[in-house]
Order: structure tokens, then sequence, then C-alpha cells
């Protein structure tokens, strides 16, 4: 008896452990077959979400393989997950890849011919002497050139016409025809063609560019009922989301490649109006002007640069974030140009030593280092040595964030700018004006101050690792200074001092220290009296040099 009652007290014991191994056996064969679905179904009256779990396998070399399961939310527009399946963009790729375009573009360059018709672009003159009656006795009237007619031997360095084809890709954001490409796609082009993944072929026009983000608008005639794409909302990226790039590589036609965003705001040194999102996904050649897509569909960049040593992709490729095509876009097609507000200051980052020299608790904010004359930053009463921190209320957090701010509005509005001056907050007021190049060119190279005193007395001292003197007569013929630069002249720098690291050099002019101007070097030196009186480590210095003015924070010796 009793062993029978054991055996049935342990039967379903070893009913449950079979049960679990065939589970296990089953979420084994589940993983290996590259995943798996739970369905949330506890009852007919609870339908839960459906949620999919992909497998990532790591590489053998030095790694154990493992499974990271993530959850996602099936999105069925467009479809990327199915039961059973592995991952896809296949969907996603059918449904936009009809308004991705590639742009054929036939352009024309005048250059001077070889003399004697020697078609080669180049100039007879620049072939060293032993070489150059060769090429003049026996190229004499044989060169053809690549332009119609201007090849043949017709007098030294005469123009000859090239011609030559470029392609780029584009994508359709309106049926009646409106096409976005970079504008270095098709700058100088005599003629541009836009091709369909369809077969259609149509020749556009242009409506407008916008060097300063390399964004250009096209425009089909005729066409009612061409495929579109739609913009998305860039700001919502992250790094590590997916993204698709659809585009004309190579000239090869509609090629997709796949990756993510590896960072977002990117600067490349290519102009203060953009940052730019760095993605992995392989762009080439050709890919220039193409969408960059999220996984709804959405265009939230446009592919316009690489970083590579060989002109091939090595996966960091650079896009213009839609936010930003989107607002020129709209401006282009209004309007045909770019029209970009300006304040009229010149504006630097404000660094921590700055930041300390001033007596601010923040580094977020952009320094007012000159103020130009007659610009609404004048009229509404800024001053030198200002900090911005905030404009209608959205904090400011460099000198590019201001100036992508105050560029993105338009002409005639009235801005608000929170500033910090003397430990104080103030708020300005400013009529926002057009932005133009004889202002960009006022800003760059700012008026200097009135003309110094030609009585100032001689003086000289060492400070902060500067030697400093008066701006004398001879100190600005010897420097090549104006005459209407006051300040104190740096006649040397200290080459192991922080000044040296920071960029001094002799020739350069003290303008200010603090919020005081300076005249003489005794000016400099009751300054860093007045920063160490203060508790302060550093002090705020206005120079003006070959670039115009700026500040620079140096360190005071303590004592």
């Amino acid at each position: 008896m009793t062993d029978n009652l054991e055996s049935k007290s342990t039967s379903p014991r070893k009913r449950t452990g079979r049960l679990a191994a065939t589970a296990v056996a089953v979420a084994a064969l589940s993983f290996a077959a590259g995943g798996f679905v739970f369905t949330h179904t506890a009852g007919a009256e609870h339908s839960g979400a459906v949620s999919a779990y992909s497998v990532v396998r790591l590489p053998a070399e030095g790694l154990h393989e493992i499974a990271a399961v993530t959850r996602q939310t099936v999105n069925p527009t467009p479809r990327l997950v199915e039961q059973g399946s592995p991952f896809s963009f296949a969907d996603l790729v059918e449904h936009v890849s009809p308004a991705v375009v590639t742009v054929v573009v036939d352009r024309e360059t005048a250059e001077r011919g070889g003399g004697n018709g020697g078609g080669g672009g180049g100039n007879l003159d620049d072939i060293p002497a032993p070489f150059r009656d060769f090429f003049r006795q026996f190229g004499q009237g044989q060169g053809q050139g690549q332009g119609q007619g201007q090849g043949g031997g017709g007098g030294r360095n005469r123009p000859q016409t090239f011609k030559s084809e470029a392609m780029g890709s584009g994508y359709i954001i309106d049926p009646t025809g409106y096409i976005v490409t970079n504008n270095h796609v098709i700058e100088d082009g005599k003629k541009i063609t836009v091709k369909l993944p369809s077969g259609r072929e149509f020749q556009a026009r242009l409506i407008g560019t916008d060097k300063d983000t390399d964004v250009a608008l096209l425009k089909v005639d005729g066409v009612t009922d061409l495929p579109t794409v739609q913009f998305g909302d860039d700001h919502h990226l992250r790094v590590g989301d997916w993204v698709v790039a659809v585009g004309n590589p190579f000239g090869l036609g509609g090629t997709v490649t796949a990756g993510i965003v590896s960072s977002i705001g990117r600067d490349i040194g290519s102009g203060p109006y953009t940052d730019y999102l760095q993605i992995d996904a392989p762009i080439n050649q050709g890919n220039s002007g193409g969408p960059t897509f999220d996984l709804s569909g959405r265009v939230v960049g446009m592919n316009t640069a690489i970083f590579s040593p060989s002109g091939g992709s090595v996966g960091i490729g650079f896009a213009i974030p839609a936010s930003t095509v989107k607002s020129i876009v709209d401006q282009l097609r209004e309007h045909g140009n770019v029209a970009r507000g300006w304040l009229g200051v010149q504006i630097q980052s404000l660094t921590p030593d700055m930041a300390a020299s001033l007596g601010v608790k923040s580094a977020k904010g952009a320094i007012v280092a000159n103020v130009v004359d007659d610009s609404p930053a004048s009229k509404a009463g800024f001053r030198q040595g200002d900090v911005v921190v905030s404009l209608n209320g959205a904090g400011v957090d460099d000198n590019k964030d201001l100036t992508r701010k105050v560029a993105g509005l338009r002409v005639g509005d009235k801005a608000q700018f929170g500033i910090l001056r003397d430990g104080q907050k103030y708020s300005l007021l400013a009529t926002i004006a057009k932005r133009d190049e004889e202002q960009l060119a006022s800003a760059d190279h700012p008026a200097a101050p009135d003309r110094a005193d030609r009585g100032a007395r001689v003086a000289s001292t060492n400070a902060l690792g500067l030697g400093l003197s008066a701006l004398t007569d001879q100190a600005r013929e010897q420097y090549n200074i104006d005459d209407k630069t006051r300040g104190v002249v740096v006649s040397s720098v200290d080459p192991n001092s922080e000044a040296a690291d920071k960029g001094f050099r002799a020739g350069d002019v003290i303008v200010g220290i603090g919020n005081r101007n300076v005249r003489t070097p005794t000016d400099i030196e009751e300054g860093i009296a007045e920063a160490k009186k203060a508790g302060r480590e550093t002090v705020l210095l206005l120079v003006a040099g070959d670039q115009g003015q700026h500040y620079v924070a140096l360190k005071v010796a303590r004592g």
C-alpha cells in the first residue's frame, strides 16, 4: 500500500517535470529558429498586444554566444516583423522607393586650352621647358578637346567648353512635382533630368537653392500624380534608432541600405546652420540628396556627406535633419530664396573659464564680443560682455545654438532676449532684420573702437604670461594695427604659459578686462587685482586680432 501511495504521489511531479522539460525544449527550438512570438491571450475576453522578441548573436571570438532578447511592439504599417519571420525592411522599402528619384545633371565648364589645341584643359606654359617644345611641335593641331568646336589649335589659352554629367538622388514631396535634393548635386547644372524607378523621366527646373544648408528644390511641370514621401520629426530620433537610406550610389539606381543613428547634433564644419545626423547606413557617391527614413517610412534626414579616406563608405555618413530641410524647402517654395534673421552681434560660446571670470554659475549661453553699429542689437541695447541665455523663453546652449535660433526668425519679428550683465538678469527686445552678405562681413570684421589717444604714456608690464605695452605709433607700425584700435598691445608671450596655449601672439591688442576698457598696461594690473579681491580665479580679456574681437579667459596667479 505504501509503495502504491508513493507511486501515486510522485507521478504528478514527474509529469510536471516532463512538461517543464518539454517547454524548455520548445523554447530552445524557438531560439534556434531565430526568434519566437508571445501572444498574451488569457482568455477569449482578453486579447493582449502582440510582442516580438528577436535574437541577437554576438561574434564567437573572445565572447560567449548569448541571446539578447529585445521587446518591440509590432507596427502593422509598414510590417517589419511577422510571426516566425526574421526582421525585414521590405514593406517599408516597397512603400517609399517609388518616390526616390535619380537626378541627372548636365554641366558645362569653360577652361583654358593648351595653346596649340592640346585639348587636355592644361596650359603649355605650365609644362617644364624641355617638354614644352616637344608638345608644341608634335601636338600642333592634333588635340580634339572635349568641347564642340573648341579643341582645334585656335591660339594659346583659348577657352574650351567641357561637358560632364553628374548623378545624385532626390525625393518627391508633392504629387505636382516638387523634388528635394542637395545643392551640390545640381550646382552649375545646365539641364536637370529626373528619373523615377517606374521608368518615367522628366526635365526639371530649379525653384531655388540654399548653399548654407546644401538644400535645393526642383519642380517638374505638367504632372499631378507623382508618388510622394512625407517629412517626419527628427527631434524624436535617438542614438541607436534604425534608419534606412535609399538613393542612387555610383549611378546604380534605387539602392537601399540600413543602419542606425550613431550620433545626433554632429558638427562637420560646413556652416553654422546645420547640426547633422550621423548614420552608419552605408551611403556613397550618388547617395547625395537621397532621403533617410525612420521605421514609419517618414523622411528624417537627407544624405549629404560621408567621412572617408578612400571615397567609399566606411560607415560614417551625415544627413541634414528633416526639420532643417523642411524649413528651407518651405521658404524656397514660397519665395524662391531663403531670408535669415539677423541680430548684429559677434558672439562666442561661454566656456567654464569665462563663466568663472564673470561669476556665472552655468557655462551655457553665448557671450557678446562685439555689437555692430546701427544693428537690431545696438538699437535694443546690447553691450559687449552681455551673456545671452535665452531667446523667446527657450534656453541658449552656445553660440551656434543662438545663431540658428536667430536665423530661424522671420524678418520683422520681435524677439525677447534674456541676458546676464554684471551678474544681473535683464530682458532686451529686438526687432529682427534681414541677414545679408554686407552684414555678415560687418559681423566677421567688426568696426573697431574709436581712435586711440596718441598721447598715451609709454608703459609696459608682464602679467598672465604676457608682455604688455602701451599702443604707441611705433607699435601700430610694427604690428600693422590700424589707427582706430584702442587698447594694450601684446609684445611677447611666454611659450610655457596658458596664454600661449590659448593662442595669444605678439601684435594682439587687449581691448578690455572684465567689464572695463583698457588703455594702459596698468589697467590690466588693476583688473587682475579686482578679480583676486572678488575671489575669482580667472579674468576675462577682450582681444582684437586678425579675426576680429573675441573673449579669452586666463587664470590669475594666487597671492
